[in-house]
C-alpha cells in the first residue's frame, strides 16, 4: 500500500493519512518452521537445540559476537541452557536457524514487539554463529523471516533495531533492504552502559522490489560451481527498484 502519496483532506481542511478502509488486524506469528535451500528455521526448542546453539557460539573464542546483545556470554552450557529455557514465550517469539548442509543449530533470532492489530513486529534477538555468518544461510535466513512477516501474515511493517554502535548490523539491514529512520538517543541501559538506538524498516510497499532481489540472488543460477554469489544483493535490489 502505498503511504507516500500527497495526504488527503479532510472535511476541514486537515491533512490525514492514506484510507485503509479494509484493514484487519493480522494474526500473531504461528509457532511453525520456515524452510529454504540454504536452511530451515524452528521455532526454538532448548531441549532439542540448546547442545547445537551452544557449541556453534562457542567458535566465537573471544564473546565478541554477544557485545551487542543484552545478555552474554555464558559460563558454561549449564548457565546457557538456563537462559535459553527462558525464551519459550510468545513475544519474544524465538527461533532456531539451522544449517541445511550440516544439519545443525548455528543461530537464532525472534519476533518480537508484535504488534497484530497495527500490523508491525520487529527482528532482534539475531545471533549467527561464526559458521552461519556471511554465508547464504544467514541471508536466506532473514528472507524467510520477511517472507513470514509480508507474504504468509499480511503486515504493514517489519522493524530492525540495534546499537548505534554496531556497525555489522547497521551494515547488515542496510543490506537486507530495511531503510535508516532515525536515531532514538539514550533510548535503553544494557550492560551497565547507554545505547543510542539505530531505527530501520521495511514495509509492504517496499516488500515487492525487496523480495524480487531476493529471490534473484538465492537462484541457484546466481552462484558460481564453488557457492560464491555472482551478484551481490545491492546490485540486484538497484536493478529491481533503479534508485533506491
Amino acid at each position: 500500500m502505498d503511504t507516500a502519496a500527497a495526504p488527503r483532506r479532510n472535511d476541514r481542511g486537515q491533512p490525514v493519512g492514506t484510507a485503509l478502509p479494509d484493514w484487519q488486524p493480522r494474526p500473531p506469528p504461528p509457532r511453525t518452521a520456515m524452510a529454504g535451500r540454504f536452511c530451515r528455521i524452528e521455532p526454538l526448542d532448548p531441549a532439542r537445540h540448546g547442545d547445537e546453539l551452544f557449541d556453534a557460539f562457542a567458535a566465537d573464542v573471544d564473546g565478541s559476537d554477544w557485545t551487542y546483545l543484552g545478555y552474554g556470554p555464558f559460563d558454561g552450557r549449564t548457565a546457557f541452557r538456563g537462559w535459553l529455557d527462558g525464551c519459550t514465550a510468545d513475544d519474544p517469539l524465538f527461533h532456531t536457524i539451522i544449517d541445511s548442509a550440516s544439519g545443525h543449530a548455528t543461530g537464532m533470532a525472534a519476533f518480537m514487539r508484535i504488534d497484530p492489530a497495527m500490523g508491525v513486529v520487529e527482528i532482534g534477538h539475531i545471533h549467527l554463529a561464526p559458521a552461519l555468518q556471511r554465508r547464504p544461510a544467514a541471508t536466506e535466513a532473514m528472507f524467510l523471516f520477511m517472507a513470514r512477516v509480508f507474504d504468509e501474515l499480511g503486515y504493514r511493517r517489519f522493524e530492525w533495531k540495534c546499537d548505534s554502535l554496531n556497525a555489522p548490523s547497521r551494515r547488515a539491514a542496510l543490506r537486507l533492504g530495511f531503510s535508516y529512520e532515525g536515531l532514538f538517543r539514550q533510548a535503553l541501559v544494557y550492560k551497565g552502559r547507554n545505547r543510542d538506538t539505530a531505527w530501520y524498516a521495511m514495509t509492504d510497499g517496499d516488500w515487492p522490489s525487496r523480495k524480487a532481489a531476493f529471490q534473484a540472488w538465492l537462484d541457484p543460477a546466481n552462484f558460481d560451481a564453488d557457492g560464491r554469489q555472482r551478484r551481490g544483493l545491492a546490485e540486484l535490489r538497484s536493478a529491481q527498484s533503479p534508485g533506491d
